[in-house]
């Protein structure tokens, strides 16, 4: 899952942005709401963090102009300003969630996936199909009661697959929901990790869930 970090402390950006790449999300980082609208312009985010109180432009203002073009990104607002008419506001503009500075790293991961759970339309963090389980608060990842050990971005395509179960995926989704911008790679990365997770999630079964769309992409899917 891919994540935007909007907080014009640059010490507590990378703090919370190096906290979110460890729990296993794909980050981008900028310092004010004029910068994350251009970055969400040019990028599809499963979530956005956005601080308040930022030079340029505010918070609360780049989220009202994001929900005007249209732009329904999950937004968790995280601030110091912890006036219930602050929070009020925040809600009101749209955000999803709102939280208050100091907090713990444990309960922003929670309310990022409580958040993101909820604008996929799922009831749990628990993603199934067929006879494969991917859980996304554990990172555990089972095929007929067979655990499968994934690295970070072999379980971040995986995830993403999962969570569009059903749905074609090019090539460049799936790129730019798994990859930041600071990444400079070759044009056949997500072949590549497709390929290391049809090994460990489909070879030692006989029905495959990774399928090949030509020309178009891949399937996750369990067959008829």
């Amino acid at each position: 899952m891919r994540i935007l970090v909007v907080e014009d402390e640059r010490d507590l950006n990378r703090i919370i942005s190096k906290r979110l790449a460890a729990a296993g999300y794909t980050v981008d980082s900028c310092y004010n709401g004029a910068d994350a609208l251009d970055y969400l312009a040019g990028a599809d985010y499963d979530a956005a963090i956005f601080d308040v109180m930022m030079p340029v432009m505010d918070g609360f203002t780049a989220v009202r102009r994001m929900r005007e073009a249209g732009d329904m990104t999950p937004v968790l607002f995280l601030t110091a300003r912890d006036a219930v008419s602050d929070r009020v506001e925040g809600l009101d503009l749209g955000a999803n969630d709102y939280l208050i500075k100091p907090f713990a790293f444990d309960e922003l991961l929670a309310r990022i996936r409580a958040m993101t759970r909820k604008s996929a339309g799922s009831a749990t963090n628990v993603f199934t199909c067929g006879d494969l389980t991917l859980n996304a608060s554990t990172r555990q990842v089972e095929r007929g009661g067979k655990n499968i050990e994934l690295s970070a971005k072999e379980f971040a395509v995986l995830e993403y697959l999962i969570r569009n179960k059903g749905a074609v995926l090019s090539r460049e989704s799936i790129e730019n929901n798994v990859w930041n911008y600071d990444w400079e790679g070759g044009t056949n990365v997500v072949d590549v990790y497709v390929s290391y997770l049809r090994r460990k999630v489909d070879a030692d079964f006989d029905k495959k869930l990774i399928h090949t769309v030509r020309g178009a992409g891949w399937v996750l899917r369990e067959e008829q």
